[in-house]
């Protein structure tokens, strides 16, 4: 006989529809305090949400104890970024319980996808940097692997984006408004964060001389815990950002005295560090804002890491055998001087044994080959702010640069070149040499760009140090973006080749031999044509332009930067406006081009090739003279949920940055999955890519990486070009004439004396190679059979761009990781350890 308590368990736990639908009307009982009559739209979502976590919570806790009783080694994964998208999909995604669940709600009179889109988007992150480090810990999970995100829980993520007379607007984003169900707030485990103030040197119970840093601000840094499960499988691992508290909220004294103001200022300034992502840095406070961002969640996370060695009673001097810590970019290189500052001054430890146990911690990824992306802080800002870190910076650097000395005495310069300050002018701190110095593996993100990265960028370090050199190229969770965003061509897949694929994203080979069934290619093509029915839709809903799903996808998402080229594709479209104009006898394939992304609140540049997209729609999709045969459209506030619908529709992705620009990209590997063609330079990822699916399976166009360097040692000269090449002129000059800024020929002067003037990312030398590779793309479309052959190889090819494979490849080769099976605990399990 079942007991009351086995049968509440099972209701809390129970992945059946009937236990889904009890559990779901409690929650709405219980949680949200509601009955189906007073019910709103987020009352059911939330209670959704709440029943999903409970299931999460069981694997959760079974995880942490697993953990805990075996000690495992564990990757800390720490970004300054994180953006997760909805959780609730992915999650059902995971639990394996996507139909139950549809089918228990359809019984209750709701829909699953309504609720599904009543979820507020956390916007942690910018672009590729925040959703590669979401992939990676759902990777992790799925991959049963110990890991610990750490990051900052940003009371207003990035801006949402509105578009107001062609121009980008940026209002709030308020993803916090209805709460969030998915975290769990563990004050228990806050750290105290100092800022500013100064040092004292002391002499120790020891006799030795120490240093105490003496704050003049602290900080407490609350820990919120969001559960990450992993696909079919037990585990689920944990994202862990921080939020900023003042010590004291509010100074009553202050307000008793009718100092209101002042009664809450503390609070104030505290919360500000987490109240934004990626405050404007061009000012002095902004960039003191972004440091004291970047030292807190770091200075939080590593105090936690020495907190879980204690509680499992773990000797200091293993931290580095118990974590594996990732520094995701630049944001987090603070991170080598603040263990140092822990374990030496507050642990007591010897310098050398510190750096040692520092040295075998950290692993650092960079991604970029932009110089001016490698973050460096002025050295009167660094040293008021961090007074003790810039010490053990200096100290840090002269046993380098005494290191260097003994390897290249002849070599003064490159003293210069290395030194973790930079003092070719202005003073700064490099952050990307202190992670250089201060880690054991350095890896970048795609072989092309590692290759780079040795030869240019980091080329000082890869002569000093080239067995600290590695390359992970890039992978995406094809959980979300191909199970969750394609479910139709999902469910084709899974007919023709059983459930083990996404799992096992290789798998996608056996779709190569179905290629030669037209049956397969007739359904494969039809929910390729539904998936752009989807996406229509979303452009009129959000634009209100209509747009032909049986025209080409032409699409382009990601964030605004010159180096991306979004212009270049502009260059195309009036080129091709023109043509159709003047020859009303000219046939091309319709085609529907789809802009989507956000441009830094300070990089005017970008801005205003936003505006310039929207003004060549506002006249081209409007003219009777184009015969309905192009359409443009920019979709606002680009973000993960609009990803689900953009990619897989697309028939195109435009992938044309300059060559030796982009680190990776990971959109080229969302949108090749979904069985989309990559318009692209050899740039970042689009090399392996083009490897990977066959070149005749991928339109390249432009120059090489050793092409771009050849041009600019000869002397690039843009209006060069422009002399030479008709089409390129009457392009330049129909856009500078006013024609589609209502005669207004000064608003786009900016955008068109940067390219005629100096064209820094080489748009004009690229030009021609580029109509020339959008005219085969015109040309295959129109052999639908052809093209549904290139676009299923794309999808069957694409294996080796899951995160699966990324991660894999980090816990083999830099983080020495291994798999922990997790067995799911019940509620009656006395003996669960301390969750980490």
């Amino acid at each position: 006989m079942t007991s009351s308590a086995d049968a509440t368990h099972e209701i809390r736990t129970g992945l059946d529809k009937e236990a889904l639908k009890q559990a779901f009307l409690d929650a709405l009982f219980y949680v949200q305090g509601k009955f189906p009559a007073l019910a709103s739209r987020t009352d059911y979502h939330l209670a959704l949400a709440h029943m999903v976590r409970d299931r999460l919570l069981q694997r959760w806790v079974s995880t942490a104890a697993a953990y805990t009783e075996q000690g495992a080694r564990t990757v800390a994964y720490l970004s300054a970024e994180f953006l997760m998208g909805p959780h609730l999909g992915n999650n059902l995604i995971n639990l394996g319980i996507m139909e139950e669940l549809r089918s228990a709600l359809d019984e209750l009179g709701l829909s699953l996808d309504e609720l599904l889109a009543a979820e507020e988007e956390p916007g942690l992150g910018n672009g590729g940097l925040g959703r590669l480090a979401a992939c990676f810990i759902d990777s992790m999970a799925t991959l049963e692997l110990p890991a610990l995100g750490y990051g900052i829980r940003y009371e207003h993520g990035i801006f949402h984006q509105q578009i107001q007379d062609g121009w980008q607007v940026e209002k709030t984003d308020r993803w916090l408004r209805n709460g969030n169900p998915w975290e769990l707030q563990r004050p228990e485990w806050a750290a105290t964060v100092n800022l500013g103030g100064h040092t004292e040197r002391y002499l120790g119970d020891d006799g030795c001389e120490r240093v105490r840093w003496v704050p003049d601000r602290i900080v407490n840094a609350i820990p919120y815990d969001t559960p990450i499960l992993g696909y079919r499988t037990n585990t689920c691992n944990t994202l862990r950002l921080w939020r900023a508290e003042a010590p004291e909220a509010f100074d009553l004294d202050r307000f008793n005295h009718g100092d209101y103001f002042g009664a809450v200022n503390r609070k104030t300034v505290s919360e500000n560090i987490t109240k934004i992502l990626y405050p404007n840095d061009e000012t002095w406070q902004g960039k003191q804002l972004r440091l004291e961002q970047q030292f807190f969640f770091v200075s939080a996370s590593l105090q936690d890491m020495l907190r879980i060695l204690r509680t499992q009673r773990l000797p200091l001097t293993t931290f580095h055998e118990k974590f594996a810590v990732q520094l995701n970019d630049t944001h987090p290189a603070i991170a080598v001087a603040e263990l140092m500052r822990l374990l030496v001054d507050e642990q007591d430890l010897s310098w050398e044994k510190a750096w040692e146990i520092t040295g075998k911690t950290f692993a650092y990824t960079n991604h970029t080959l932009l110089p001016e992306a490698l973050e460096r802080w002025p050295l009167p800002l660094f040293g008021s702010l961090l007074p003790r870190h810039l010490e053990i910076i200096y100290l840090i650097n002269a046993d380098f640069l005494e290191l260097v000395r003994r390897r290249f005495p002849d070599d003064e310069g490159l003293l210069g070149r290395l030194s973790l300050i930079d003092e070719s002018g202005e003073r700064f701190v490099r952050m990307a040499h202190l992670a250089c110095v201060g880690s054991h593996t350095i890896n970048g993100v795609a072989e092309l760009h590692s290759k780079l990265l040795k030869q240019d960028v980091l080329r000082d370090f890869f002569a000093l140090w080239p067995d600290k050199f590695t390359n992970m190229t890039n992978g995406v969770t094809p959980r979300r973006f191909v199970a969750l965003s394609n479910p139709k061509m999902t469910a084709l897949i899974t007919e023709a080749i059983g459930e083990g694929w996404l799992k096992d994203l290789n798998q996608l080979q056996r779709l190569e031999p179905l290629v030669e069934d037209a049956s397969f290619r007739e359904r494969w093509h039809a929910i390729k044509l539904h998936n752009k029915r989807v996406l229509a839709g979303r452009l009129l809903r959000s634009t209100g332009v209509a747009t032909n799903p049986a025209s080409l996808f032409d699409i382009q998402v990601k964030r605004i930067h010159e180096y991306k080229r979004q212009h270049l594709a502009v260059l195309h479209i009036v080129d091709l406006y023109r043509r159709i104009c003047s020859d009303p006898t000219l046939q091309v394939a319709p085609r529907t081009f789809v802009f989507g992304g956000k441009a830094a609140p300070g990089y005017r540049a970008a801005k205003l090739i936003i505006k310039l997209i929207n003004s060549v729609a506002a006249v081209v999709n409007n003219d009777p003279a184009v015969r309905g045969l192009i359409k443009v459209v920019f979709l606002p506030n680009f973000n993960v949920s609009s990803g689900h619908d953009v990619y897989p529709a697309a028939d195109v992705s435009e992938q044309i940055s300059t060559a030796g620009k982009e680190a990776s990209g990971t959109g080229n590997m969302k949108f090749t999955m979904n069985g989309a063609l990559t318009v692209g330079t050899l740039d970042g990822a689009n090399v392996e890519i083009r490897d990977a699916v066959g070149v005749e399976n991928f339109f390249l166009f432009g120059m090489t990486v050793d092409e771009v360097a050849a041009l600019w040692a000869k002397g690039y000269e843009p209006a060069q070009y422009l002399q030479s090449n008709r089409r390129l002129a009457d392009v330049i000059e129909l856009i500078a004439s006013g024609h589609f800024s209502d005669g207004d020929k000064q608003l786009f002067v900016p955008l068109v004396e940067g390219l005629v003037q100096h064209d820094p990312y080489m748009l004009f030398a690229d030009f021609q190679s580029y109509l020339e590779c959008q005219a085969v793309v015109d040309s295959a479309y129109l052999d639908v059979e052809r093209w549904t052959r290139m676009s299923i190889l794309n999808t069957a090819r694409s294996g080796g761009f899951s995160s699966d494979r990324s991660i894999g490849q980090y816990a083999a080769g830099i983080w020495n990781l291994k798999p922990v099976h997790v067995n799911l605990l019940t509620r009656n399990a006395a003996r669960i350890g301390v969750l980490q």
